[in-house]
């Protein structure tokens, strides 16, 4: 039986950061109206509706202008809430589809016109319901101008490397690339992550740090990874939340406040901090 995910912190604090014009939030999810868009069969949990209002609400509080909608997972391969979302509101919003590997070239051509701009492929650990790598699908997403969004599983990025790096398409890493953050810098997995974001095609999502380390904001352990990570190629890094923070469930929610603070502390410097949270993702994601 799926599990309803606990629901995010209703009650964001006003950053201390304050975002440049532009700034951009690279990783949401949405969901719902749950009567209109029914999760997967085979997706292991639900989620209550996160709308398009509550999260400009949200990214009001934050100071951010812009956000790259991920196409849940808990939706599978169907991509009609995206598609709707952004033909609602093309011009703050762009899009991330998982893709069925017979979608004919008019569906890509549909969400290329809609604001989709990359496809999300994930290691095979992470389950039979979502998109694995697929050579065939992301050659033929290239021909779109899309990038492959690939979010490996534990230290697997250093067998998925030289298969993601031999793709033609551009290729932005989740979730700091899922690295193990009581690893530290020295760990295999993040020389695999370094040599990846050397060949001037990979990019990486500063986002999700809960998703690396076990325990509860601040996520000590992963600001090693994060200040290295901006000292080694702060040009082809982006910011997410992560919001609403699915699959959360028995762990503290974090604030999205106190998230976007972090970026204090990851890049003190504020014109690296400026080009990661509104620069790089203007040249990723084809902002105004």
């Amino acid at each position: 039986m799926a599990i309803l995910t606990q629901a995010p912190d209703p009650n964001p604090k006003t950053p201390k950061l304050k975002p440049p014009p532009g700034a951009c939030d690279t990783h949401v999810h949405l969901f719902g109206p749950s009567g209109k868009y029914p999760f997967a069969s085979d997706s292991p949990y639900t989620s209550r509706d996160a709308l398009p209002e509550t999260l400009f609400a949200l990214q009001d509080k934050l100071g951010l202008s812009t956000a790259v909608v991920v196409s849940p997972g808990g939706y599978g391969r169907n991509a009609a809430m995206l598609c709707d979302v952004l033909a609602k509101h093309g011009k703050r919003l762009r899009g991330i589809a998982l893709m069925p590997d017979d979608a004919p070239d008019a569906e890509f051509a549909r969400l290329t016109a809609l604001g989709v701009k990359g496809l999300r492929m994930m290691s095979v650990k992470r389950g039979a319901h979502v998109p694995h790598l697929n050579t065939e699908t992301a050659a033929r997403a290239h021909a779109h101008g899309w990038h492959v969004q690939f979010y490996p599983h534990g230290t697997d990025i250093v067998e998925y490397a030289d298969k993601l790096l031999a793709l033609k398409n551009d290729v932005v890493l989740d979730h700091f690339a899922s690295l193990p953050a009581a690893g530290g810098v020295d760990q295999p997995a993040m020389k695999a992550v370094m040599r990846m974001l050397d060949s001037g095609r990979v990019w990486l999502k500063l986002s999700g740090p809960m998703r690396c380390t076990p325990g509860d904001f601040p996520y000590a352990p992963v600001t090693q990874l994060a200040r290295a990570l901006v000292r080694h190629t702060p040009e082809r890094l982006v910011w997410g939340s992560d919001w609403p923070h699915v699959n959360m469930d028995g762990r503290g929610m974090p604030n999205d406040g106190d998230l976007l603070d972090m970026m204090l502390e990851w890049c003190p410097d504020e014109a690296v901090r400026n080009r990661i949270l509104a620069d790089n993702a203007k040249k990723l994601y084809g902002f105004g």
